[in-house]
């Protein structure tokens, strides 16, 4: 399949990102770069120094709002990507008219509770939807044991074990592997099996 055909396909489908951080802010621009039609993004956090050791995010833009930011990095990557940005807390009460729209959802969030409520009001409002969630990228090496796993219609990207803290915390390259690992999951779900 050509790439010019793949942007075709991609150009009609809208993804949802759940999370503007190290996985989202990372997998949005490797949706961004293959041409995705629409993603829709929503976050309530705002860009600080601490994030850029992993998040796709420039010093100048400390401050800012992730959505804002992420937006307006998506644009000067690849302008005709639809951004559709929500800075918002994300519950159970907006996730379904927030992500209603969307052909899959991405899960990127730090918090569990977060993660949570995500993954329970879209398997309760959107049983049918495609959902990819990042479980497990802390830390550095261990390359081998990151994988993704199917269970229904739900995929989980990441090592499913190290858990973020202070003597773990998230860096670049595995949360890069892990972003792209969704984005990846992301174009298999969205693009014709039998032309691969």
């Amino acid at each position: 399949m050509k790439f010019d055909e793949i942007k075709t396909i991609l150009g009609k489908k809208t993804v949802g990102i759940a999370g503007a951080g190290g996985l989202g802010s990372n997998c949005a621009v490797a949706l961004a770069r293959v041409g995705t039609g629409t993603i829709v993004v929503a976050d309530f956090d705002v860009v600080s120094e601490s994030n850029l050791n992993r998040q796709y995010y420039f010093h100048d833009q400390i401050g800012m709002p992730k959505t804002v930011a992420l937006s307006e990095n998506i644009r000067r990557i690849n302008p005709r990507v639809n951004v559709i940005s929500h800075n918002v807390h994300l519950t159970a009460d907006n996730i379904p008219a927030i992500f209603s729209q969307c052909d899959v959802i991405v899960e990127a969030f730090d918090s569990a509770e977060q993660k949570e409520i995500l993954i329970g009001t879209v398997l309760k409002d959107f049983p049918e939807k495609p959902l990819v969630i990042g479980l497990g990228m802390a830390g550095w090496g261990k390359n081998d044991l990151i994988h993704c796993r199917r269970v229904d219609n739900m995929f989980i990207c990441g090592d499913e074990v190290s858990e973020i803290g202070p003597e773990l915390p998230p860096i670049a390259p595995r949360v890069g592997m892990v972003a792209n690992m969704q984005a990846n999951v992301v174009l298999e779900l969205l693009l014709p099996q039998s032309l691969q």
